[in-house]
């Protein structure tokens, strides 16, 4: 489950910018047809998350049941600041607070998700 979470990330991050080049680009059309299969990648995003959440609470129990909860809320605060960095690129708002949100959380996804939680890199 960690690999195909970790794929459907990489898949994400990958049409994420696609979508937001061409959305600054003003070629609506395909932003949009990129950004609609984004939206379908969002959601093996978070049923994989959730999965692996739950694997976290079923194996390891109370000690890292904080650090995986916080690593999936922020996981999902990513995915909906994605979302909002390109709606707002969409209709030319300003993205600036969007684009701290994003790497905040994304610090955070990395820190807990590859180096702390056993899943990832060190354990």
């Amino acid at each position: 489950m960690t690999h195909m979470h970790i794929t459907s990330w990489a898949l994400g991050l990958i049409l994420f910018l696609v979508a937001l080049a061409l959305y600054k680009k003003n070629s609506n059309k395909p932003a949009t047809i990129v950004h609609m299969i984004l939206r379908l990648v969002y959601l093996f995003i978070i049923v994989t998350g959730g999965l692996l959440t739950w694997d976290y609470i079923q194996g390891y129990g109370m000690p890292l049941l904080g650090e995986a909860i916080v690593k999936a809320l922020a996981g999902l605060w990513i995915v909906v600041v994605m979302e909002g960095i390109l709606v707002s690129t969409k209709k030319g708002k300003a993205v600036t607070g969007k684009w701290i949100q994003f790497f905040i959380a994304l610090i955070i996804v990395i820190v807990l998700g590859f180096f702390r939680l056993p899943m990832g890199f060190y354990f």
